[in-house]
């Protein structure tokens, strides 16, 4: 039966080619992979230069590369020169997709645009170019990473405190969410190529997609025609929504209805409150939001954080303890869901995904060093021993381990 297959993976013989770098891409990449896609990464002699944001390190690559590029397999190739771009056009033939975040032109400098060459030339491929702001437009194909965009699109506008100033998220939320808008777009585009037959271009920005994310924000501008601003760790649209200090540690509480609040109200013995003319809706609650946290706070500094959370969570109310990186990585629901893995000396957090039949891959492959796949790679395209020799000879084709890396960039032995 098909539940027994082990190998029952969800996108098992799709085949993606891989040009990203920093997050966004290799993210959405990751994603694909660890469902089943076959993901070679393409690489540069230098590399994807995250390898080396770090520290912490392990066998000398940086955790920032390491957390987004399992499952994949590398090749290194001089693109500048043309035999390095046709290595690209040969995989390209057996590929579902190609995707990139060059800079804007960068392919159809290389003779590899969409339009001019490789619509023609592979049909059903689908090509996912991800860029800061796209192509057109007063900031088409200017640079962008994650925190720039955050501050151009509102979003730090927002976080933090109201007397606070202007902070940025402390997850790269704007890469990550652009990485799975991607994700979303190819499958998509898929799913379109079973009924057309054809492939198609994806263009994917960063902006685009921290706009996309700015719910409820830019919904209350629109409504409101007010810009919004930071509340703390308040909710705009919602009270009580936010942090709390217990006797013993913080704790967030979403009240998102009326019967959570009187539910909030009865375990904390302030049955009175739900009765309160002030406080008897949502909307009510959000305007007297002040008065309101005043009660609960007094009333929260006499239990064990812990404890009421769990009281809460019986009781059908949403609530938690504040905890940290360590302890939600080792919390026991963390473990039930199976949301760490890890292979030898790699460990990672998992897909999220979780199917009825299909099933993750796990860690096929570890991260890899830089070109480590790279003869593996063409002896399956058809190359020789004897090509593939010349290749290397000729400085198109390289294997290079990160510690060689590090001194060819930056001289100093580490």
């Amino acid at each position: 039966m098909i539940e027994k297959n082990k190998n029952n993976h969800a996108l098992n013989g799709i085949k993606i080619l891989d040009l990203t770098r920093v997050l966004g891409g290799p993210y959405a990449t990751q994603i694909l992979a660890d469902h089943g896609a076959e993901v070679i990464k393409i690489e540069s002699k230098i590399g994807d230069e995250v390898r080396a944001w770090g520290p912490p390190f392990i066998n000398e690559m940086a955790s920032y590369f390491i957390n987004v590029n399992r499952n994949k397999k590398s090749i290194a190739i001089d693109l500048t020169k043309q035999e390095g771009k046709e290595i690209i056009l040969e995989l390209l033939k057996n590929s579902d997709i190609v995707i990139e975040n060059f800079k804007t032109g960068t392919m159809e400098k290389w003779g590899l645009g969409y339009e001019e060459v490789l619509r023609e030339k592979f049909p059903k491929l689908i090509h996912c170019r991800i860029s800061g702001f796209g192509a057109k437009g007063p900031l088409g194909g200017a640079p962008g990473y994650d925190a720039i965009v955050q501050a151009m699109t509102g979003m730090m506008s927002v976080n933090g405190h109201a007397d606070g100033g202007d902070v940025r998220i402390g997850a790269p939320v704007v890469d990550m969410g652009t990485g799975l808008y991607s994700t979303i777009g190819i499958l998509m585009a898929l799913q379109e190529r079973e009924k057309s037959g054809l492939g198609q271009f994806l263009d994917m920005s960063l902006y685009d997609s921290a706009l996309a994310l700015m719910h409820p924000h830019t919904g209350n501008y629109f409504l409101s025609k007010k810009p919004g601003k930071a509340t703390g760790n308040a909710h705009p649209n919602i009270s009580p929504y936010d942090k709390f200090k217990t006797a013993t540690n913080e704790i967030f509480m979403g009240i998102g209805n009326d019967a959570g609040f009187i539910r909030l109200c009865k375990a904390l013995d302030l049955d009175h409150l739900a009765k309160d003319e002030r406080f008897l809706t949502n909307g009510d609650r959000v305007k007297n939001r002040i008065e309101l946290t005043k009660y609960l706070e007094d009333a929260l500094s006499k239990v064990d954080g812990v404890e009421f959370s769990e009281k809460l969570l019986s009781a059908g109310v949403p609530a938690g303890p504040v905890r940290n990186i360590e302890e939600a990585l080792n919390h026991p629901q963390t473990k039930e869901r199976g949301m760490t893995i890890s292979k030898e000396d790699y460990k990672g957090v998992s897909s999220p995904i979780k199917f009825s039949r299909s099933k993750a891959v796990g860690v096929k492959h570890k991260p890899p060093f830089i070109g480590e796949h790279t003869r593996e790679i063409l002896r399956e395209n058809g190359y020789t021993e004897d090509g593939i020799n010349r290749l290397f000879e000729n400085e198109i084709i390289w294997v290079i381990a990160f510690k060689d890396w590090l001194i060819s960039t930056s001289g100093d032995k580490k």
